[in-house]
């Protein structure tokens, strides 16, 4: 099974989610309807950026990374591929 690290970009407040799933088509729905607290008054959410793993752990851990970072800059360097 493969799992996901993703970055979500806020269409309404440019804001950006970043997550970590088994199933990425599932969990960017799941964002969109409403089903995620956190991100219900962002949407629409629409996915900029997502890495392939083996692993959860290698996963999380990588989602960890870019939330430690607390950097725009960092993000939007993982998106065009500068990073």
């Amino acid at each position: 099974m493969l799992f996901f690290t993703y970055i979500l970009r806020s269409k309404k407040s440019d804001r950006f989610y970043i997550g970590s799933t088994n199933n990425l088509e599932r969990r960017v729905n799941e964002h969109n309807a409403g089903q995620t607290h956190s991100t219900r008054s962002g949407k629409p959410w629409e996915l900029v950026y997502s890495k392939e793993f083996d692993s959860k752990i290698e996963a999380t851990q990588f989602e960890m990374k870019i939330k430690k970072m607390k950097s725009r800059k960092f993000i939007l360097n993982l998106i065009s591929g500068a990073t």
